[in-house]
């Protein structure tokens, strides 16, 4: 690859921009929504020029580092600005729809669209927070279908490689919003309303690393999460179903003072923990 092209220039897109301008010379075009991002990366040499969405985008892949909707919308709106032979891909944190949207856009302008997912980030976005090393010994998830290229899943993997994810995991859009139900979305759900006690404003002086733990995503970006989580609801609520029958065997143990029942279930989450490990 000579060049790409992100669009998005907020925590991931420009912390993909930073991982590439530091580790190959791959020309790197950028756009983004406001300016201010664009201007800042510009002056610190991240990227090499900007899109004017006027003209044909000439790129060996382009990806779209926005959210599912913004993705969505910004692919049908400027797809057919895209030189034909192009590779697309996301970084949205759902797949099923997104892949349902996206390949049928770029079929119809000669485009090859592979959906991905780097397992990466922070509490706190945008290009200011972007960070180069954010990705290195990442997990990157690429999800391709029947009609997608060989020459996608190629250009892909060599990005994650560029940026320094230690290994591609390849699945189904379907097993990709199954399993991130619980790795990534359940822990915002529960982090959110875990810090909802009342017993939260009165921690000072009395919380260590198991608070810092639980509670370190509740500060999520509204907007982005409702999305992901609205985007994902089944598997999602499937997960918070079965987090909800785990607490009540805990709760009614304790509540029961059932001390044999209690250490048998601290054991078994020990030891699940354990072989997971």
């Amino acid at each position: 690859m000579k060049r790409i092209a992100i669009i998005g220039l907020g925590l991931i897109g420009g912390s993909v921009a930073k991982a590439v301008r530091r580790n190959s010379d791959i020309d790197i075009i950028g756009w983004n929504r406001s300016r201010e991002s664009l201007t800042e990366a510009l002056h610190q040499n991240i990227i090499n020029g900007i899109w004017d969405k006027k003209s044909v985008l000439e790129a060996d892949l382009v990806l779209l580092a926005t959210p599912p909707a913004a993705t969505i919308d910004f692919l049908k709106e400027n797809a057919s600005y895209f030189k034909p032979g192009t590779v697309i891909t996301d970084v949205c944190g759902v797949k099923t729809s997104i892949v349902k949207e996206c390949e049928p856009i770029c079929k119809e302008n000669g485009l090859y669209f592979l959906g991905g997912h780097p397992m990466a980030g922070k509490e706190k976005g945008g290009f200011l927070n972007s960070d180069e090393s954010l990705f290195e010994g990442a997990s990157y998830i690429i999800t391709p279908t029947e009609q997608t290229k060989k020459i996608a899943i190629e250009r892909v993997t060599k990005l994650a490689k560029i940026i320094g994810a230690r290994e591609i995991s390849v699945t189904t859009p379907e097993e990709h919003d199954r399993i991130i139900a619980f790795t990534s979305q359940l822990p915002h759900v529960l982090a959110g309303a875990y810090v909802k006690s009342p017993a939260c404003l009165e921690r000072k002086g009395f919380s260590a690393g198991s608070f810092m733990d639980v509670s370190r995503v509740a500060t999520a970006d509204e907007k982005l999460w409702t999305e992901l989580f609205s985007l994902n609801a089944e598997n999602l609520c499937a997960e918070i179903d079965t987090l909800i029958k785990n607490l009540a065997a805990y709760r009614d143990a304790i509540k029961n003072n059932d001390s044999k029942t209690l250490a048998a279930l601290i054991n078994e989450g020990c030891e699940i923990k354990t072989r997971d490990n």
